[in-house]
C-alpha cells in the first residue's frame, strides 16, 4: 500500500511528498517485526533506487512468504531525486545533515521530523546510499563504534564485503542514522557504488542481503539466501588515503577491489597540454582498494583511492 508520510504545498498548485510502500501480511497478529529501507536522502546516490524496485518485486511475487512488514521509502529527498541533485532545491540543503528535524521549522526540517517519527521503533532500518559521482565504493556497512554491540551482528548479515567501523569522533550527529540509533531504532548505513548510476551487481548482492536478514528476523520466509559473504571488518586505523598532489587526469592501472602491494603503482595523474605525467600514485600499504576515483578530472588534494590495510582478495 502506498501510503504518504509528507505533504507540502509548493508553487504553483504543486506539492513536495514523500511517499513509502508499506508492505505487510493480509492477516496481523500485532506481534510482526518491521523493517525500514530507506534511501533517496542525496537525489544523486540512485543504487538504492533498484534495491527498492527490486525489494518489492520479490515480496509481490511471493506475497504469502511475507511474516512481518516491510516499509520501502525510495525518496525521501523526492525534489533532489528529480533534480538529480544531492541536496534538497532551493534551499541548497544537505537533508543528511538536519536530522532529526524540526516539525516547527521550514520545509526540509519539518519533512526530516516526521520521516524520524515514521521509521522510529522499527526492529531494524537499512539507510541505503551510493557514493558521490567522483568515487566508486564496494557494497559495505558504516558503523560508529558506540552502536557496533547491537549494529554488527546485523551488518554481518547483509551480505556486504567489507564492515567500516567509524571512531565517534567522526560521527555526524545530525544524520539520520545518528537520530534513528540514539531512538533505539537500530539503523545500518550502506554505502556502495557510484553517483548518477546504477550498478546491479552491488544491488542485486545488497538486496539478497536484505532478504537473508529478514529471513533472520522472521519477516519473510520465502526464497532468500542461506549462507551470506563473510565481511571484512575493520576500523579507521587500517584505512590508507591517497589523493592527488596536483590537477590533471587521473588513469587508474588497478581494479576496484583488487590487491595491491606497498609501494605498487594504482594509476597516474597526467597534464594533458604537455603530454607529462604529474604523478605516480602508489600504494603506502599492502592491502585491497575499496574505493577508487571513478570521475577522471581532479585538482590538488582530490581523493584518488582507499586502501584497506592488511587484507587480499582472494577471489
Amino acid at each position: 500500500m502506498i501510503e504518504t508520510v509528507v505533504s507540502m504545498g509548493l508553487a504553483v498548485d504543486e506539492a513536495m511528498e514523500i511517499r513509502k510502500n508499506h508492505l505487510a501480511p493480509k492477516v496481523l497478529t500485532g506481534k510482526e517485526k518491521r523493517i525500514c529501507i530507506v534511501t533517496g536522502t542525496h537525489g544523486d546516490e540512485l543504487e538504492g533506487q533498484y534495491v527498492c524496485y527490486e525489494i518489492i518485486r520479490r515480496i509481490n511475487e511471493n506475497p504469502s512468504c511475507l511474516k512481518g512488514i516491510v516499509d520501502v521509502y525510495p525518496a525521501t529527498n523526492p525534489l533532489g531525486v528529480d533534480c538529480m541533485t544531492r541536496g534538497v532545491p532551493m534551499f541548497d540543503l544537505d537533508l543528511n545533515r538536519i536530522f532529526p528535524g524540526n516539525e516547527h521549522g521550514h520545509m526540509a526540517e519539518y519533512a526530516a521530523s516526521k520521516i524520524i517519527e515514521d521509521i522510529a521503533g522499527a526492529d531494524v532500518c537499512i539507510d541505503i546510499h551510493a557514493s558521490n559521482v567522483f568515487l566508486r565504493e564496494i557494497p559495505q556497512v558504516r558503523i560508529n563504534e558506540q552502536t557496533v554491540d547491537t549494529l554488527l551482528p546485523l551488518a554481518k548479515e547483509l551480505n556486504v564485503d567489507y564492515i567500516w567501523i567509524h571512531a565517534a569522533a567522526t560521527v555526524l550527529e545530525s544524520t539520520l542514522a545518528y537520530s534513528l540509533n540514539v531512538r533505539n531504532t537500530p539503523t545500518l548505513v550502506v554505502e556502495m557504488g557510484v553517483g548518477l548510476r546504477i550498478t546491479e551487481s552491488f544491488c542485486h548482492q545488497l538486496t539478497d542481503g536484505i532478504f537473508h536478514l529478514m529471513a533472520q528476523l522472521g519477516i519473510w520466509d520465502g526464497p532468500h539466501l542461506e549462507t551470506v559473504k563473510k565481511p571484512i571488518v575493520s576500523t579507521d586505523g587500517c584505512v590508507g588515503f591517497i589523493n592527488a598532489e596536483s590537477t590533471g587526469i587521473f588513469v587508474p592501472c588497478v581494479k576496484h577491489w583488487g590487491s595491491v602491494k606497498k609501494g605498487e603503482c594504482i594509476g597516474e595523474v597526467l597534464e594533458p597540454i604537455t603530454g607529462t605525467v604529474c604523478q605516480r600514485v602508489e600504494s603506502p600499504m599492502d592491502g585491497m582498494v575499496f574505493t577508487l576515483r571513478e570521475h577522471p578530472i581532479v585538482s590538488e588534494g582530490s581523493l584518488l583511492a582507499r586502501i584497506l590495510g592488511g587484507v587480499e582478495n582472494n577471489d
